[in-house]
């Protein structure tokens, strides 16, 4: 609480530290945000003692910024949410938050994100190494390797020391040993991001309830493709649209995702897809 009210008092003293950068970088500065291009150590060397309640500040600007491109920005991009995370990261090794949501942010596919796992990894081991009794960290890099690089065996090497470290959860030994055995991945990401809910909170706790709909519109979208596929199998042609095949009574399931927009179908081709305009469409996928 103390440190957060710091946070806010000592906000208004962003103008003026922005005013010395600006002063020391003269007229050629590559975007007019430079403040957030400094590293942790420029930032420190102009409040020393302030470290803490400027990392606080630091990760304000990070997630108005990551929030103000994902939101508002017609041609997105996150060039300056790494130098940012680093910044906050550096200010204050032991921010664990910054560190966990700030892989979330690197991580996503574009444009909800970044689109960089491989940086997102290399952060959750940065705050590894200055956290090494946080199984928080190990557990996201595991997390992390299985979602986004689609390494089973590097997943389950790193949930398997996580769950050595103190205070962590008996599940994490038991989804390195769903890794391993190479179920679903649809299986294990639901199982994997229920938990995750149930211990989240904040951004974290809305990414996985993000994900378990988009895991119920893929499971969907698969229970109609195969009702377009039986009804091509008896009538031999394919249907005119998803409504013909529940007029002929083999629908089994619903005909949108969670967020009730239609599912989209070729005609041409015969295949369901969550439609490009709902929220749980990604390029790909």
């Amino acid at each position: 609480m103390i440190r957060a009210l710091l946070a806010l008092g000592l906000a208004a003293t962003i103008p003026f530290l922005q005013g010395a950068i600006d002063a020391r970088r003269g007229r050629f500065r590559a975007q007019e945000e430079l403040l957030y291009v400094w590293t942790g150590e420029h930032v420190r060397s102009l409040s020393p003692g302030l470290e803490n309640v400027l990392a606080d500040i630091y990760w304000l600007r990070t997630v108005q910024y990551f929030g103000g491109q994902r939101a508002f920005a017609v041609d997105k991009r996150y060039d300056l949410l790494g130098p940012l995370i680093d910044i906050t990261t550096a200010l204050d090794p032991r921010f664990l938050l910054a560190y966990r949501y700030g892989a979330i942010f690197m991580a996503e596919p574009y444009p909800d994100g970044a689109g960089q796992p491989e940086a997102a990894i290399e952060l959750l081991r940065r705050g590894a190494r200055a956290n090494p009794q946080s199984w928080e960290l190990r557990q996201d890099e595991g997390f992390f390797q299985f979602f986004f690089l689609h390494d089973a065996q590097e997943a389950a090497r790193v949930l398997e020391e996580a769950s050595a470290l103190p205070g962590a959860p008996f599940w994490l030994r038991t989804s390195a040993a769903d890794f391993l055995r190479q179920k679903g991945e649809r299986e294990v990401s639901r199982k994997i991001w229920t938990r995750l809910y149930e211990q989240g909170e904040g951004i974290m706790r809305d990414n996985a309830a993000f994900n378990l709909q988009r895991l119920d519109a893929l499971d969907a979208v698969e229970a109609a493709q195969a009702s377009v596929d039986e009804f091509k199998r008896r009538a031999g042609r394919l249907p005119s649209s998803l409504e013909e095949v529940r007029a002929a009574g083999l629908v089994r399931g619903p005909l949108a995702d969670p967020g009730r927009v239609p599912f989209e179908y070729d005609q041409q081709k015969g295949t369901v897809s969550i439609a490009r305009r709902s929220y749980l469409w990604r390029p790909g996928r």
